[in-house]
């Protein structure tokens, strides 16, 4: 109902003149934000999605982060979606910890791989997407002034992922620390920080990225391996369609690296296949857990397996498919 919509937003809506001054839009608030409120509004022009970050994360830890986050998604979203054309929502008004872009009635790629619809064909399209835009901003300072956001990614990404991990594992502490000095100092291109499956819609063009709240300037491999820790993880989520899972992530990741302008493709390799494996613990550690993984086997599968290859290094990614394609059997 028109109602529910917090006072903010519809100042907001007004004074950015997507809605009229005496406009008061229905509106509903969308469901799933673990860091952002969330609202469809249908104006009279059309319908929008408003997004609002939030100062603490839905989460069980402690987790707090600069709600100013939000105006760097706008930039993301805004860069990307020229970048890469279609793979962003269009962005329309920015001001205040809101903006608005389009909304959008897509599938989520999540939802589908929940499903047992894994597709190599969609897959190579997110890796060909990405890699486009990390392509398309590489090496252009007027890109990297507009994010001046290491310490938004540390608080949100580094911190809860890599450094909170290493708390709970001492005798890897070192290394896991080691990964968070070598990704926060690495400044090539700009960075999305949250490819997930839940985070692309899947459009009959290709993927469409949201929630770029992560966004910095930075390590492209953090992406790539992001996207395809998620692609490892959901073979323990959905076992009987395993070898599809493993299949997209070949397709991602050949289509990303086929696709890598910027420095040789065995370099951002290499910081992927070194950094995945701590991510892949970060997400059964770390103070955001994948929430499909419940039984204490399939979380020491993944210990077992992401301490092994953070003590013992490998340069590639199929390195690391294979190990853990055996360790499923």
């Amino acid at each position: 109902m028109s109602a529910s919509l917090p006072e903010p937003i519809l100042r907001f809506l007004r004074e950015t003149r997507l809605a009229a001054p005496d406009e008061t839009p229905r509106a509903a608030a969308l469901a799933g934000g673990v860091s952002s409120d969330i609202w469809r509004v249908d104006l009279a022009s059309g319908t929008v999605c408003v997004k609002g970050a939030l100062p603490r994360l839905r989460v069980s830890q402690v987790w707090e982060a600069p709600v100013e986050r939000n105006r760097y998604e706008y930039e993301w979203l805004r860069i990307a979606g020229t970048a890469a054309p279609g793979c962003a929502p269009r962005v329309f008004a920015e001001r205040a910890g809101l903006f608005a872009m389009e909304y959008l009635d897509l599938p989520v790629w999540k939802e589908q791989l929940r499903q047992g619809d894994a597709q190599p064909e969609f897959a190579a399209k997110v890796g060909a997407a990405l890699a486009a835009i990390h392509s398309a901003t590489a090496g252009r300072s007027e890109v990297a002034v507009l994010f001046p956001t290491d310490a938004i990614f540390y608080a949100i990404r580094l911190e809860p992922y890599l450094v909170a991990t290493g708390k709970k594992h001492k005798d890897i502490q070192e290394i896991l620390e080691s990964l968070v000095e070598r990704t926060a100092k690495t400044k090539l291109c700009l960075v999305h920080g949250d490819v997930s499956p839940k985070n692309i819609l899947v459009s009959p063009r290709g993927p469409v990225f949201l929630d770029a709240e992560c966004a910095w300037y930075g390590d492209p491999a953090f992406d790539l391996a992001f996207c395809l820790n998620h692609l490892l993880l959901k073979t323990l989520w959905v076992p009987s369609v395993a070898l599809r899972f493993l299949q997209c992530f070949d397709s991602l990741k050949d289509a990303y690296l086929k696709n890598v302008t910027w420095e040789a493709p065995g370099g951002v390799e290499e910081r992927t296949a070194n950094l995945l494996p701590g991510l892949f613990l970060a997400r059964v550690d770390g103070k955001s857990p994948v929430e499909y993984l419940t039984l204490e086997s399939d979380k020491g599968k993944v210990r077992q397996f992401a301490t092994r290859f953070l003590s013992h290094p490998v340069p590639t990614l199929a390195q690391l498919k294979d190990a853990w394609q055996r360790s499923l059997t």
